[in-house]
C-alpha cells in the first residue's frame, strides 16, 4: 500500500521520496531511461555524441558506471561536449573511465 504525505506549505500530495528515486528501478528500466536522456539532449550534435556513446558502451557498464553517467547527464551539453573533446578540463568528479572512453570518439559515425 502506498502512503501519501502532505506538504504543509501548499497542500499538494507527494509520493514518498524513496518511491521516486532511481534505486527502485531495475537495470533494464534504468538503461531505458538513460538511453532516452542520452538521445534527447537539445541539439543534434549533443544527441549524436552522448547518445552514440551510450549506444556503443552502456551494455558493459556496472551499476557504479550508471550512477556516474546519471550524474553526468545533469550537466550542460556544452560542458559535456567540451570535456569529451578535451577543449576544457573536466572537473575532478567527472574524471572517470566512462569520460575517458568517450574522448576516443570511436563511436561517432563518419561519412566518407
Amino acid at each position: 500500500m502506498t502512503t501519501w504525505s502532505y506538504i504543509p506549505t501548499d497542500g499538494r500530495c507527494q509520493r514518498p521520496a524513496a518511491q521516486l528515486h532511481w534505486n527502485v528501478m531495475d537495470r533494464e528500466t534504468r538503461l531505458k531511461r538513460l538511453k532516452f536522456r542520452s538521445w534527447h539532449r537539445g541539439t543534434r550534435e549533443a544527441d549524436l555524441m552522448i547518445g552514440g556513446y551510450f549506444e556503443a558502451h552502456s551494455a558493459t557498464w556496472s551499476d557504479a558506471d550508471m550512477d556516474w553517467f546519471e550524474t553526468f547527464l545533469e550537466e550542460q551539453d556544452v560542458d559535456i561536449m567540451a570535456w569529451a573533446m578535451g577543449v576544457q578540463p573536466a572537473p575532478a568528479q567527472f574524471d572517470h573511465p566512462v569520460l575517458h572512453a568517450m574522448r576516443k570518439m570511436d563511436f561517432v559515425p563518419v561519412s566518407r
